[in-house]
């Protein structure tokens, strides 16, 4: 049977190691999981809790395209609680995570051959949604020094968009006001549509991440509940849009989504009044770098930075592999700890790097760095 050529992307090689790591465990065998971005822990009690009281009562029929009214109110206070920016209720769109907010992104802003620049390293289906779209992703290889961000410097007059991401996937790094700022103002000075991706917003540990909603209107933000509110299966986030791009975001929405999964919008309705609930998830992220930043150099994984947000370390093995890929397989075969190849991150440098996740329970942390340590221990001998 025919098919199309859009459909001829790359794996998104962190769940091939997540279904690897399933086979292994369904052999029997016990996986201590740093490959996938997801917290152990699940959605606040109050918000679950929320939603089972009103399934009793509730078809939970669809919701508007845009998402319910309360909870774009809601997101909307978000912003001036975290950020004091006074947000506009209706430039919020709640979408089907933040996954549907990239495509509605793209859709909306790009055509047929457009070029969208993308730091290298970064999360790798930005660029597999753009191949999907016939729109051409450009990879920007970022520098150590810039602490893998990209600078004004890094963009050509060609470009029709840049995204960014603060904290980033995977290196865990920010931008900051100036940095964010310049690369907006560089952006709009050419002609070129912005977009930030804060999915990691709230997870950060030595200061608050800024949005890009703090420094113009003229930007599309995407965020989700998948992170800071422990909510990934649920698959609902949001994005913001300029006031005269949500008509054309809707009717995309409503043709490609209908809309987000209402019992999930209920739940990131309540998740939102659960923040001390959050913050306890936070400490466990604090505890768990620690530990990541004190044990990996132990382990033999000593070229490594801390991260400023998310919950990623993105280690620098090429002393140890250039091949990734071989490298992460030989660590959940020998080891039995599922890791992320760089290869899914960056396709010409990630050869060399892995990226180590600490979203789980501390000791699955503490376990997975003492097999990591026997591993490489063996490995050198």
């Amino acid at each position: 049977m025919r098919s199309s050529r859009r459909g001829e992307v790359d794996p998104f090689i962190v769940m091939d190691v997540m279904e690897a790591a399933r086979q292994a465990e369904a052999a029997g065998r016990h996986i201590i999981h740093m490959e996938v971005g997801q917290p152990s822990t699940p959605a606040p009690g109050a918000a679950r809790a929320a939603l089972a009281g009103l399934l009793e009562t509730d078809p939970l029929g669809y919701t508007v395209a845009l998402g319910l009214p309360e909870l774009r109110q809601r997101i909307a206070k978000l912003y001036k609680d975290w950020y004091n920016v006074d947000l506009d209720p209706a430039r919020v769109i709640v979408t089907a995570g933040s996954s549907s907010a990239f495509l509605l992104a793209f859709t909306a802003l790009f055509d047929t051959g457009d070029k969208v620049g993308i730091g290298a390293p970064g999360y790798p289906s930005y660029r597999q949604i753009l191949h999907a779209l016939d729109i051409t992703p450009v990879m920007i290889e970022t520098a150590a020094r810039n602490r893998f961000q990209p600078v004004p410097a890094d963009l050509t007059p060609d470009l029709a968009g840049l995204m960014v991401a603060s904290p980033a996937n995977p290196t865990g790094t920010m931008l900051g006001r100036d940095q964010m700022k310049a690369l907006i103002d560089a952006c709009a000075a050419n002609g070129t549509a912005f977009i930030s991706d804060e999915i990691y917003h709230g997870i950060e540990y030595d200061k608050k991440a800024v949005t890009a909603l703090e420094i113009s209107d003229e930007v599309y933000v995407i965020n989700s509940f998948s992170k800071y509110f422990s909510m990934t299966g649920w698959r609902v986030g949001w994005m913001v849009v300029p006031a005269d791009h949500v008509r054309k975001i809707e009717r995309l929405a409503q043709n490609m989504f209908i809309c987000a999964p209402h019992a999930s919008q209920v739940v990131a309705l309540h998740a939102m009044d659960c923040l001390d609930e959050a913050e306890t998830y936070m400490a466990v992220y604090r505890e768990n770098r620690a530990l990541m930043m004190e044990g990996l150099p132990k382990a033999g994984f000593d070229r490594i930075a801390p991260p400023d947000g998310a919950f990623y370390v993105y280690a620098d093995v090429s002393h140890l592999t250039d091949d990734s890929h071989a490298f992460a397989a030989e660590i959940l075969e020998k080891a039995g700890v599922a890791v992320t190849p760089g290869l899914d991150f960056d396709a010409e440098r990630g050869g060399g790097s892995l990226r180590f996740s600490y979203a789980r329970a501390s000791d699955d942390i503490r376990e997975g760095l003492r097999r990591l340590a026997a591993f490489m221990q063996a490995r050198q001998a």
